[in-house]
């Protein structure tokens, strides 16, 4: 078992290791708008698990998959050289259901909106089912008799 502050810190290199060969070095025709946005290690820093993003179609999200897929051994001597760890650890590339989770929470929001809109159309017009003010306003002095308040209060109370 490894520290998690090292662990986090080399996922981290690793991340900064991998965006710089996709931008940089990997040629491949088919490689797309790739981010890389999060890397993974597990705890014994034999496998880690990248999670990455590719702007436009699902054609071109599976073409930068394969794409990734095959570049996977270069970028891992590459990641070995650089990290300077005993066992470089393998690499697996996973794409990150982040835009997709974020563009159903626009939606969810809109029909929220949407939803908050017709209400407030609804009850523009609306009165009170009851009276206009339904609480109870706090009585003055003048409107308690004293007498049967006491009789209230002290009702069951047999004294000492």
């Amino acid at each position: 078992m490894t520290d998690p502050a090292r662990a986090r810190k080399l996922a981290d290199r690793i991340q900064q290791i991998v965006a710089e060969m996709l931008e940089r070095r990997i040629k491949d025709p088919r490689l797309g708008f790739v981010t890389v946005t999060d890397t993974r290690l597990t705890n014994d820093l034999r496998d880690a698990t990248v999670f990455y993003t590719v702007y436009g179609s699902d054609a071109e999200r599976a073409d930068s998959a394969a794409a990734l897929d095959s570049a996977k051994g270069v970028i891992r001597t590459e990641v070995g050289k650089r990290t300077g760890v005993r066992h470089t650890p393998s690499l697996t590339f996973v794409p990150d259901a982040l835009p997709e989770n974020a563009r159903q929470i626009n939606d969810l929001l809109a029909k929220a909106r949407a939803a908050d809109e017709q209400v407030a159309k609804v009850a523009e017009g609306a009165l009170p089912a009851g009276d206009a003010n339904p609480y109870r306003e706090a009585r003055s002095d003048a409107d308690v008799d004293e007498t049967d308040g006491d009789d209230a209060d002290n009702a069951g109370y047999s004294g000492s």
